[in-house]
């Protein structure tokens, strides 16, 4: 009868505890997606800092597009989400979703504003660059960066807000507000926020970003036409490349409506497709064109862009002969990762290409490379 009466209590007991649990990651789950929300599409961006100077017709433009992951991706970081295999058929995968400490990402972010600064260009596209997040150790990266440029104008699209996250357990990703930084030199007239489409799994949109672009609209001296600046960075996890395929076609739309106003149009970003494949005779030939010990990732076997696939009147400007991204799957090793060419620009055809330059940092502060285009009005 004892036994009997112990067993009782340690089945209710443990009822008890599971009951507890189940209550508490139930209330977790739906704390998170109470907290989740896309924001509006063509939501009006507020330009700080404005600037009175106007673009002239005849200038000779330059723009830098720079991912900035975070401030988290030394050389030797590598990030939970992104997995690879070796040529010897290995399977690898990254380790961190933080930075590794906040002293690196400062190093980090430091690095990159330096490289922006000496670039001394009339825009700037900057991607995944951190307001408030628990990631990047709460270093104000938006902050950081107008504060480099108090002098341009600047606008901030928010492109990845999330409740306190959880996962993964070995390196919880905490709350972030991180968004898309355009700075200018020139008076922006307005911008708008266009959300992107995302994909339809819930899980899926916690740890993706709020995709999105911002278009900025830049009024010419003696002109009644307008320079359209598009800061972009398109969805990355997204197997088979289906919504990265819709999220083309949102973008050719507004850049075919931009064209056929008149105005000049450069949109540059992070596009995480393959911008070189007109270089060569094949796909093939195109993705594996950088030295890598590692095979082709499946992500990008679906996401590489052609001049075909872009509006009537618009092609790529982008740089073969250095590589904009890397595998993180793995620290980075030079010949051994996996790298291509992800980031560069879209130009209509009245916007004649002077030149477009990856800067060759090595990624010694970020998983990219920045990009450059010099761009005259025709």
């Amino acid at each position: 009868m004892k036994a009997k009466k112990i067993v009782k209590i340690i089945a209710i007991t443990l009822a008890c505890v599971i009951g507890a649990v189940a209550l508490i990651i139930g209330g977790y789950v739906g704390y998170v997606a109470v907290q989740y929300y896309r924001i509006e599409d063509n939501f009006e961006l507020q330009t700080e800092n404005g600037r009175d100077k106007k673009a002239g017709l005849n200038d000779v433009f330059t723009v830098m597009t720079y991912n900035t992951g975070f401030g988290a991706y030394s050389p030797d970081y590598s990030f939970f989400m992104d997995t690879g295999v070796m040529d010897d058929g290995t399977e690898v995968v990254g380790k961190y979703a933080k930075g590794r400490d906040k002293a690196d990402v400062k190093k980090n972010v430091d690095g990159q504003t330096d490289i922006i600064k000496n670039a001394d260009a009339d825009f700037y596209f900057l991607q995944e660059v951190d307001e408030k997040a628990d990631r990047s150790y709460g270093i104000n990266m938006k902050s950081v960066f107008s504060a480099a440029f108090e002098n341009r104008s600047a606008t901030y699209a928010e492109n990845f807000h999330t409740a306190n996250l959880f996962y993964p357990f070995n390196d919880p990703i905490g709350r972030t507000d991180a968004g898309i930084l355009t700075l200018s030199s020139y008076n922006i007239q307005s911008a708008v926020r266009r959300s992107f489409p995302l994909t339809d799994n819930f899980i899926d949109k916690l740890f993706d970003l709020d995709r999105c672009f911002a278009v900025h609209y830049l009024p010419l001296e003696g002109s009644d036409k307008f320079l359209v600046l598009i800061n972009l960075h398109m969805s990355a996890y997204d197997k088979g490349g289906a919504v990265r395929a819709q999220q083309l076609e949102m973008l050719n739309g507004v850049l075919k409506e931009e064209r056929a106003k008149g105005n000049y149009v450069v949109a540059g970003g992070d596009f995480n497709h393959c911008l070189i494949a007109d270089y060569f005779e094949s796909d093939e030939q195109a993705l594996s064109h950088f030295e890598s010990r590692q095979q082709v990732p499946e992500w990008v076997k679906n996401s590489v862009l052609h001049n075909s696939e872009l509006a009537e009147g618009f092609r790529i400007a982008s740089d073969k002969d250095v590589a904009t991204c890397r595998g993180a799957d793995i620290p980075y090793e030079k010949g051994v990762n996996y790298t291509n060419t992800i980031d560069g620009f879209i130009v209509s055809d009245n916007v004649e290409v002077v030149a477009v330059n990856t800067l060759n940092t090595e990624y010694a502060f970020s998983d990219h490379n920045p990009v450059v285009l010099k761009f005259a009005l025709l």
